[in-house]
């Protein structure tokens, strides 16, 4: 019998008709935040969240599928022991729920930004959470349940705006909203900032966005691009040239391109000698492997691109070889070393971050009392004093001023009223 789940509460029930095994259920975050075409229909429809089971009925929840036999089997504890496959930031990433080894940085992942009040609005409306910001991605979990978590790629990303969202805690306020793009799955994100009037989410999260946009050079397989400028290859920044190797000939034709490779710490660089437009760059974040394989040229440097660059096999000449061989070696010795090391490319400066209350709050010192024993009078006195005359004094002549003033009060002296305004 085939059972169709048409919401996530029943979804909930289904369970495996031969045995008495209930199947694992996808995550309402996961299901709220997909966009389905055909919204209308109120079938769940099959996509990575659902897949036919041997029995018979609709499970939903985390599968895999094995290609030798291409049928769908349960996520089992085996599967669970096995060590997380370490992400690429070059892939298209957006994971619900993920476990705490899946949740750590990455060699060369750094955390930009942590900000403490932050909702995700869209799948757990009312729950306040923690929003980290890293140079590779976003990472948002509940600060109530941990488990309760999602991480988004840069690479994904679409677009990032600002709008109006309903939150449960802070009602109609301005959100940061994100669309990304898995696979071929839509994800909608809603972010809003807890703490009003503060632009941080904003800021952090669009700026760190761009810093990743503009500096694909790092992580990208390019092909003709402007790399070189006079012969000399346009440096990346943090990026260092190890060796420059004159006479090397892509096997990409019939006859071979002569031109020169360029090895630094982030990438391998060729271009022909004849035209500067016809290049590669080849990341070491994208390299596969480096072998020395036979050709009809004779031996020759094959390198091998990831599949999320296109799978690329390329080979180049270089002679004697001697020097081939000094080469692949060196190649494959940075590359090691930028497996352990990353450099990423995404530059940024945190600005000085307002310190908190405790910190800015001063202790009241109680100043040293001092008493002055001079006998002098204080001429504010006679000001208070002169204040609830009946009548003016009679004038006097001022032998010090050269004109008649009001006569002083018994005590005061000109000389101690000309100490006050000074």
């Amino acid at each position: 019998e085939r059972v169709v789940a048409t919401s996530f509460k029943e979804a909930r029930k289904v369970t495996q008709k031969s045995s008495t095994r209930s199947w694992p259920v996808a995550s309402s975050a996961s299901l709220s935040r997909r966009i389905l075409p055909g919204a209308s229909n109120p079938q769940i429809r099959q996509g990575r969240e659902s897949a036919t089971l041997p029995g018979g009925s609709l499970g939903l929840g985390t599968l895999r599928r094995r290609r030798d036999r291409g049928e769908w089997l349960p996520w089992s504890r085996r599967d669970a022991a096995r060590p997380p496959p370490q992400w690429s930031p070059c892939r298209c990433w957006t994971r619900f729920g993920r476990i705490g080894i899946q949740m750590k940085t990455r060699p060369g992942e750094v955390l930009i930004d942590c900000l403490d009040s932050v909702e995700d609005t869209k799948g757990n409306n009312g729950d306040r959470g923690r929003l980290l910001v890293t140079n590779l991605r976003i990472v948002w979990h509940s600060l109530a349940l941990p488990r309760v978590n999602l991480s988004i790629g840069y690479n994904c990303i679409l677009n990032i705006t600002t709008r109006t969202a309903n939150s449960k805690l802070r009602g109609q306020t301005e959100a940061l909203y994100v669309l990304t793009k898995c696979n071929s799955t839509r994800f909608e994100f809603i972010f809003t900032n807890l703490v009003p009037g503060s632009p941080r989410l904003y800021t952090s999260v669009i700026a760190v966005h761009r810093a990743y946009e503009t500096s694909k050079m790092y992580r990208d397989f390019k092909l003709r691009s402007a790399l070189i400028q006079n012969k000399q290859l346009r440096l990346l920044p943090q990026e260092n040239i190890y060796n420059k190797i004159n006479g090397v000939w892509n096997l990409s034709s019939d006859q071979g391109n002569l031109g020169t490779f360029f090895i630094t710490n982030v990438r391998i660089v060729w271009h022909a000698n004849m035209n500067d437009s016809f290049n590669v760059s080849i990341p070491y974040l994208q390299i596969r492997s480096i072998k020395i394989r036979d050709s009809k040229f004779g031996l020759a440097l094959v390198i091998e691109s990831s599949q999320q660059s296109g799978g690329y096999v390329l080979g180049f000449k270089i002679d004697p070889v001697e020097k081939l061989k000094e080469s692949v070696k060196e190649i494959n010795s940075l590359h090691k070393v930028y497996s352990a090391n990353p450099i990423f490319g995404v530059d940024y400066e945190m600005e000085e971050k307002p310190q908190p209350l405790e910190a800015l709050t001063v202790k009241q010192i109680q100043d040293d009392v001092e008493i002055d024993s001079d006998d002098h009078s204080d001429a504010f006195v006679a000001y208070f004093a002169d204040g609830n005359k009946q009548q003016d004094r009679e004038p006097v002549f001022s032998e010090e001023l050269g004109l008649a003033i009001e006569k002083l009060k018994d005590g005061f002296t000109l000389q101690g009223l000309w100490e006050v305004m000074n």
